[in-house]
């Protein structure tokens, strides 16, 4: 194995990689205060977002969950892997070659694991597509002639055709340099008694990609009654690149219309995706080989999520500016009982989730790719704008397989749907629901009351409320909201009422010190001004600062890990390298802390820089540190001011208790004399930033 990666390149790597582009590749990013942005953690389970990025400073943080850390963090946290697979990972991304400390004779860097299996995963793909138009492929052809699918829509969707007979892949991938345990590590290939062999062979292909578009592995229709493999559809089986939980069919090429419309239509299969996309549906997508799940439900909701008013969550079917249609899922199941045991099953899903939820069924049970040839797109068009919430979908078709005209069917009705009631977890739909449902049945509302109370009690659920208000910190400063600032569209920097706000807000919201005083709010946003934008502390006034500067045990140690990283960084160097040095010095006592000040907002205007990015202008991160705006610098040099100003007031302080002990005599006179230069000193400290009126 090559030896340590050289230093030098994985700088490299950090300076190119844009942390902004990684994390809103699964992450719908939307702007918060100068330079930050939010997001729903990928890691934990949210509704409300508490995901922050910095992309100027190469920094995330999730203040829900702790996680944080520089784009490396990100992708071993997202991606399974260790530092070193970040690295040559983001390296084949951005092609930087990578150098490596290494003794003689040792293989030179050919990617890491991971890499290769995408690069042979992108192989197979290049193969089967090559295959399609071949004599052999004619019964691939046909079938997806016969679906309406002419040769450019398979070209868009990557259809191609896995060959019949034993080995025709894996020879090719062979050819191409692949070794038979990195085929079979991706799934391409499986262990017989006789060798290695295809795991596809003599099927209609389709890609299964994330959404930045990578290979994770495949879909394959069976195309032959010789096949001896029984199963119509067969999937790569879980790899190191695919879980069948944590991936959709077709996310890549509806990610984008996901964001802007905020809607997500869920479809059976590869063929209803196509068949959604070509009808004009182009937010469509697939489980591939298993039911939509938790994790699917996470993945589109981090998509679709709205946190337009800030900590207040905003869960069911809203309104979209320039849609015709509100922000929704739509379920395309079946009306059958295999339909309606899915949908069912989609009451599992989190309340917030769920009351966003809606069915579409066709007539006649058609699944959108027959719905498409028999009827055209306008009729697909259609059956997504009439789609019906799931929980009225569901109740009603529970209700609709009774005769209520007679007692003993209204009381069926009522123990059928008693059950699904009670299992919305949201208890300020119970009783809209139940009310809802009792008008259709034609019986008394306590009824149904009593019967959804004792089911609750039986299936033991939790109430919820998906529509309070959610905290990112429980304590006195109350919702986390945006930058008062931000809201009215004024420079707190001139607006000291909104920088206050906001300078106490960012006391309450942190999660390291749980103290909201003026000495804290000073040292915390000293710290968060040295982390950020270092450039814009002097290096004389920084020089006087000593740890007796800093009376919070955090901002103490946090300054000597400063001196430990070897104090202010030069402009020469770069800024993902100031955050490491720094991170490395603080060590995981200090990391949270560190990333916890980098996307932390300061009361301040935004940078040119961040001015660019928050408007959606395509900027390349800045390898350099960022040089400081004039408010920056004041602001830096204001707050080691009143850092200087009070720690000379503690010495004057402790002068005056030591007089105050003493007799007349030399000594006292002596300390008069230095408490006479202190007071001089703190008058002239002051006089530089706050002007001359200090009294």
């Amino acid at each position: 194995m090559p030896g340590m990666i050289k230093k030098e390149d994985i700088e490299k790597v950090r300076a190119t990689a844009d942390l902004y582009d990684i994390v809103s590749a699964t992450v719908t990013l939307k702007p918060s205060g100068t330079g930050t942005y939010v997001g729903l953690c990928p890691f934990h389970d949210e509704k409300t977002p508490s995901f922050s990025v910095r992309p100027a400073l190469g920094v995330w943080h999730c203040f829900g969950c702790g996680l944080g850390g520089d784009v490396f963090g990100y992708v071993e946290h997202q991606e399974n892997i260790d530092f070193r697979d970040a690295v040559e990972l983001l390296a084949d991304k951005y092609h930087i070659e990578l150098h490596y400390d290494k003794a003689d004779n040792v293989p030179a860097h050919t990617g890491s694991k991971r890499a290769r299996l995408l690069e042979a995963n992108e192989a197979a793909q290049e193969y089967f597509v090559s295959q399609l138009m071949t004599k052999e492929a004619l019964a691939a052809r046909k079938l997806l002639d016969g679906r309406n699918f002419s040769q450019a829509d398979c070209q868009r969707f990557g259809c191609g055709y896995a060959p019949q007979g034993w080995d025709n892949l894996v020879r090719h991938l062979a050819g191409k340099g692949f070794t038979q345990q990195e085929m079979l590590d991706a799934g391409l290939a499986r262990q017989g008694q006789r060798g290695v062999y295809d795991y596809f062979r003599g099927r209609v292909t389709w890609p299964i990609r994330d959404s930045t578009g990578r290979t994770l592995g495949f879909g394959a229709r069976k195309l032959y009654e010789d096949d001896t493999i029984n199963a119509k559809y067969i999937n790569t089986p879980d790899t190191q690149l695919y879980r069948k939980t944590q991936v959709l069919y077709g996310i890549d090429l509806a990610k984008s219309a996901i964001v802007k419309k905020r809607q997500a239509v869920i479809v059976e299969g590869y063929t209803d995706v196509m068949a959604m996309h070509l009808a004009g549906i182009d937010t469509a997508v697939a489980t591939c080989g298993t039911a939509f799940g938790a994790e699917h439900a996470k993945i589109i909701r981090r998509l679709i999520a709205d946190d337009s008013l800030g900590a207040v969550q905003l869960v069911g079917p809203l309104k979209v500016e320039g849609q015709a249609l509100s922000s929704r899922v739509v379920f395309t199941f079946d009306g059958d009982a295999a339909g309606q045991k899915a949908a069912i099953h989609a009451f599992g899903l989190d309340a917030a989730f769920s009351t966003q939820a809606f069915v579409a069924v066709a007539e006649d049970n058609l699944d959108p790719c027959d719905l498409r040839i028999k009827r055209g797109n306008e009729a697909v068009r259609a059956l997504i704008a009439n789609a019906r919430p799931l929980y009225d979908f569901v109740i009603d078709s529970a209700i609709d397989r009774f005769d209520t005209t007679y007692a003993t069917g209204q009381m069926g009705a009522v123990k059928a749907v008693a059950p699904l009631i009670a299992q919305i977890r949201d208890r300020s739909l119970l009783d809209l629901y139940s009310r809802k449902a009792v008008r259709r049945i034609g019986v008394d509302l306590d009824i149904m009351q009593r019967e959804v109370a004792y089911q609750r009690r039986k299936l033991n659920m939790r109430d919820e409320d998906a529509y309070a208000p959610k905290r990112r910190f429980q304590n006195n400063a109350g919702p986390s909201a945006e930058p008062a600032y931000a809201e009215r569209g004024a420079n707190p920097y001139a607006n000291p009422a909104a920088r206050k706000a906001l300078e106490h807000r960012d006391a309450a919201e942190q999660s390291y010190y749980r103290i909201d005083d003026a000495v804290f709010i000073c040292e915390q946003q000293f710290m968060a001004t040295l982390i950020q934008v270092p450039l814009a502390v002097d290096p004389t006034m920084f020089a006087s600062l000593t740890l007796s500067s800093f009376m919070t045990p955090v901002f103490r140690t946090l300054f000597q890990a400063v001196a430990a990283a070897g104090g202010l960084p030069g402009e020469d160097v770069p800024q993902g390298l100031w955050m490491h040095n720094l991170t490395k010095a603080g060590g995981p006592m200090l990391e949270s802390v560190i990333n916890e000040l980098a996307v932390m907002p300061l009361p301040l205007p935004p940078s040119e820089a961040d001015a660019n990015r928050n408007t959606g202008e395509s900027q390349e991160q800045s390898a350099q540190l960022r040089k400081p705006t004039q408010e920056e610098r004041r602001y830096a040099s204001e707050l080691i001011v009143r850092l200087l100003d009070t720690g000379i007031m503690r010495k004057i302080g402790a002068a005056q208790r030591r007089m105050a002990q003493l007799p007349d005599g030399a000594e006292k006179i002596e300390l008069l004399g230095q408490i006479t230069k202190l007071e001089t000193l703190r008058k002239d400290l002051q006089s530089r930033v706050f002007g001359n009126n200090v009294a």
